[in-house]
C-alpha cells in the first residue's frame, strides 16, 4: 500500500511558492540592512553561493536577473536543509522555513528550540525532534505553529528598524501562520498554555490568597519598571503584570466565576 504522507521534496515545493510570494521581486532599499535583494536572496547569500569573494565584487545587476530555479536551489540548501524542515510536520516546516528566510536560519532554530524547552544550539537533531514531538502531543501543531509565529513577532518589533517595516513584517507573520495552519489541517489555533513561573492555578484564587497574588505581581511589575529583571517573569511585560495584578484582586469574583463555570 503506497504511503499517503507527502514526501520531503513535496514538502518543500509546497512551502515554497509561499516564501516567493512573501519575498516578492528585485529590490534595493538603502534602509534596509539586506541591500540588494531579489526573490529574499541579497547580494550577500548570491555571491557566496557563487563563490565570489569579497560579495561586493558580484554586480547588482546578477541579483537582479537571479533565476527562480537556482532562488530555489539556495533556499533549500541554505535554509530548508538548514532547518531539518523535513523532519517536520507539514505547517511548522513552513512556520520555521519562513522564519529562517527572514531572520536567518540559526535564529529561527533557537527560537524553536527555546519554545519546545530543548538545548538553543542553533541545530535540528534528534533531541530537538523529540522535544517537537512532546510540545506537539501536549498543544497540537497548531500550537507550536502560533507559538513560534508569536515569539518571532515579538522579536521583530523589538527591532530598531520595526518603525519602518514593522506593518509589512506583521502582515508577514500573519500570512505565515494563515498558511501554515492551513497547512497542519488547523483552522485556528488552540488555547495556549501560559509560559514561566508566572503562570497559576486560578482554582486557588480565593479569600487571601487572591491578594497575595496579585500583589506579588504588583510587586514584579513594579520591579521590572525599575529596571529589575526577574527571569521567571521575562516574557511578560510590567504593565501586563500590573494589569493582571490588579485584575486579580479587583475582579477576584469574575475570575472564580470563569473557572467554575470551564
Amino acid at each position: 500500500m503506497p504511503d499517503p504522507s507527502p514526501s520531503p521534496v513535496s514538502r518543500f515545493a509546497a512551502c515554497l511558492p509561499e516564501i516567493l510570494r512573501q519575498e516578492g521581486g528585485f529590490a534595493n532599499n538603502p534602509v534596509d540592512p539586506g541591500g540588494a535583494t531579489n526573490m529574499g536572496i541579497t547580494r550577500k547569500t548570491l555571491a557566496a553561493w557563487r563563490k565570489i569573494s569579497p560579495w561586493w565584487a558580484l554586480p547588482v545587476t546578477e541579483v537582479r536577473s537571479l533565476g527562480r530555479d537556482e532562488a530555489g536551489a539556495i533556499y533549500k540548501a541554505l535554509y530548508w536543509d538548514r532547518c531539518n524542515a523535513d523532519a517536520l510536520p507539514a505547517g511548522l516546516d513552513l512556520a520555521l522555513f519562513d522564519f529562517a528566510v527572514h531572520s536567518g536560519p540559526e535564529r529561527a532554530v533557537k527560537a524553536l528550540q527555546s519554545e519546545v524547552g530543548a538545548r538553543a544550539d542553533g541545530f535540528v537533531g534528534p533531541l530537538t525532534l523529540e522535544a517537537v514531538r512532546a510540545r506537539i502531543a501536549i498543544a497540537g501543531v497548531a500550537g507550536l505553529i502560533t507559538a513560534l509565529c508569536d515569539g518571532r513577532l515579538s522579536f521583530l518589533e523589538r527591532l530598531a528598524i520595526s518603525a519602518t517595516f514593522g506593518a509589512g513584517w506583521s502582515r508577514r507573520v500573519r500570512d505565515i501562520r494563515s498558511a501554515a495552519l492551513a497547512m497542519a489541517g488547523a483552522a485556528s489555533p488552540p488555547p495556549q498554555p501560559t509560559k514561566g513561573n508566572s503562570s497559576m492555578n486560578l482554582s486557588l484564587l480565593t479569600g487571601y490568597k487572591t491578594y497575595i497574588v496579585g500583589a506579588a505581581m504588583l510587586v514584579v511589575g513594579i520591579a521590572e519598571l525599575l529596571g529589575v529583571a526577574l527571569p521567571s517573569f521575562s516574557d511578560q511585560s510590567a504593565g501586563d503584570l500590573l494589569m493582571q495584578g490588579l485584575a486579580i484582586i479587583f475582579l477576584r469574583r469574575g475570575i472564580t466565576n470563569t473557572v467554575a463555570k470551564s
